[in-house]
């Protein structure tokens, strides 16, 4: 009996909030029937948006193509708070409030400008990154805190779309390997008030873009062949 072929390509999924990156890829298990799946870079559980996923042998041995393309986000910020994990999953250590401190449109364009281009940043503890063999986010959940090598990113585009105290949400586009979190929280110092990334949402991966993505639960086992790219 002749073995059938499995289809091998590519998914744009819309992660929805509220799951690990791991979690698409345990449902999509369940609904490909297939075990060889990886996707293109890991997005916390509280943000949504585009996440590539490879199904089958040869499209996990390309996935890492997608690490290195630089990438696209919405992020809004809260203003005048920070968290121990720079989002708002985390403890809130500190909060002004809005009649506090509210920069004017002016001030945080001029912030913006800063933060464009090429810069250093350090990543955090609460990240996936790993040092010393271990994972920052594992060491970070046992109470630790080490020292990071801070990393070079770089900022081609950082755009205000909207801003209503405390909430200001920000257009980035940027080189592979940026934190978001971590430049919401430098934003947030650079203004004097502290900030945490409120909700983020991955906007494209290189050329591909969340419009041409399709919601993980609309994936299923009569149409995901007719998806793959």
């Amino acid at each position: 009996m002749l073995s059938q072929s499995i289809p091998s390509g590519f998914l744009l999924i819309e992660k929805p909030a509220g799951i690990t990156s791991h979690d698409v890829i345990d449902q999509l298990r369940r609904v490909t029937g297939v075990q060889r799946i990886g996707h293109s870079g890991t997005l916390d559980p509280f943000a949504t948006g585009l996440l590539i996923v490879g199904i089958g042998r040869e499209a996990t041995r390309e996935i890492d193509r997608f690490l290195k393309m630089d990438k696209q986000y919405r992020a809004t910020l809260y203003l005048g708070a920070t968290s121990d994990t720079g989002d708002k999953t985390g403890t809130i250590i500190s909060n002004l409030g809005p009649s506090q401190y509210s920069p004017t449109e002016n001030i945080i364009q001029e912030v913006l400008k800063r933060f464009t281009g090429d810069i250093s940043q350090v990543p955090p503890m609460h990240s996936a990154k790993k040092v010393g063999g271990k994972k920052l986010y594992e060491l970070a959940r046992r109470g630790k805190t080490i020292e990071r090598r801070p990393v070079s990113i770089s900022i081609s585009n950082l755009a205000l779309v909207s801003y209503t105290p405390p909430l200001l949400t920000i257009d980035i586009a940027c080189s592979s390997g940026t934190y978001i979190r971590t430049l919401s929280e430098d934003i947030g110092n650079a203004l004097g008030c502290g900030a945490y990334c409120q909700e983020l949402q991955r906007t494209a991966i290189g050329p591909y873009r969340l419009k041409d993505a399709m919601e993980l639960d609309m994936i299923t086992t009569e149409n995901w062949e007719q998806r793959l790219k």
